[in-house]
């Protein structure tokens, strides 16, 4: 059996640190928190847990920080966990599964993150990152913000997932890291530019991402998920300022970096819906519905597209077009996955009512 620490960094974590440490004190081996300034009582929780605290200045660079926590972990791998995450007890127990049956030659394992999830708590977006590296191999963080291991030697992926339930905002922190360095003089790298427009997406400065998606995309990186996230952002990017086809242009732009996904299928399913080209539109819809969630990418997936998503937008279409039983049917498929929305307990009831109406006819 292998060992593992949880390496962790935090400051002002005290609403969250403890849910975290709780959910995995009884997997991991070791508990490693490196504290970069808190003033609340995040350390004081932590001491419940671990008497491995220890003290980073920040300076501006969450890499510096993670490695400095990876080299204070003793264990055979090194795991990280942010202080709003959590793990649920069927990842637990596959964690301790994999401590078991891990082979020893695997030097990383990624773990699925769920970034959102609804009210059952079915995931509702999630993507695939690094979660547990080999000590030996001494794996480096990299990048002072939006920070990653570079995925190399023999990789597993697992179906180990770690909850993220962000309960405050960073503000613009990260915004401003990367407006500071462009103010330095820094030339950013093709990662930079993508997560810079990222961070003035989210910030609503849309005209200005776009820019800046633009030009990361005129880098012609092999980095294919961040090609299409580049892609999806630029698409609502013009969708919302009123240009269907540029809109069309990066949705079908997608499909140039990897295989269609039902995500996109539907969003191109409905730009047609839009322009009420309705049987273009059920063809983009049917073929989402075709489509297995992609357990091996490493992007961000919409779990809704791969479920109830193009059985509603095919309700709707089927319906525009007076095919009443097409319409009920994907509507009960819809049903089957959220069956108490009153939306689609008000369709059903409607749907009805028009085949009763038929058959009287």
């Amino acid at each position: 059996m292998v060992t593992i620490s949880l390496c962790m960094i935090v400051k002002n974590e005290k609403e969250t640190i403890g849910r975290c440490l709780e959910s995995v004190r009884n997997v991991v081996d070791e508990i490693v928190i490196v504290d970069t300034g808190s003033t609340d009582r995040t350390k004081e929780i932590v001491r419940r847990y671990t008497d491995n605290i220890y003290d980073f200045e920040w300076i501006d660079d969450f890499a510096a920080a993670r490695n400095y926590a990876f080299s204070k972990g003793t264990q055979d791998y090194l795991f990280w966990m942010d202080a709003d995450d959590c793990m649920l007890e069927e990842d637990r127990e596959k964690l301790r599964e994999l401590k078991h049956e891990i082979d020893p030659s695997v030097d990383m394992v990624t773990m699925m993150y769920v970034m959102s999830q609804d009210e059952k708590g079915n995931s509702i977006y999630s993507i695939r990152r690094e979660r547990l590296v080999k000590r030996s191999r001494n794996y480096q963080w990299q990048d002072f913000v939006h920070e990653y291991i570079p995925p190399e030697g023999y990789i597993m992926d697992s179906d180990i997932a770690i909850i993220h339930n962000k309960k405050k905002s960073s503000g613009k922190r990260n915004l401003n890291m990367l407006e500071k360095r462009l103010e330095a003089g820094e030339k950013f790298t093709p990662r930079y530019l993508f997560y810079y427009a990222n961070e003035l997406f989210e910030h609503k400065v849309f005209d200005k991402a776009a820019e800046y998606y633009h030009k990361y995309l005129d880098t012609n990186q092999m980095a294919f998920e961040d090609n299409v996230a580049a892609c999806d952002k630029l698409a609502q990017y013009y969708k919302e300022t009123g240009d269907p086809d540029k809109e069309l242009h990066y949705l079908l732009q997608t499909m140039k970096y990897n295989s269609p996904r039902a995500e996109y299928c539907c969003r191109i399913g409905h730009h047609f819906l839009e322009k009420k080209q309705i049987d273009l539109a059920i063809r983009w819809f049917h073929m989402a519905t075709k489509m297995e969630i992609p357990n091996h990418i490493w992007g961000l997936v919409n779990h809704l597209a791969y479920t109830w998503l193009p059985h509603l937008q095919l309700a709707i279409a089927y319906g525009m077009i007076g095919d009443v039983e097409r319409a009920y049917y994907h509507n009960e498929i819809v049903s089957a996955y959220i069956p108490d929305d009153p939306g689609i307990l008000d369709n059903k009831k409607k749907l009805e009512e028009l085949m009763k109406k038929a058959q009287r006819q």
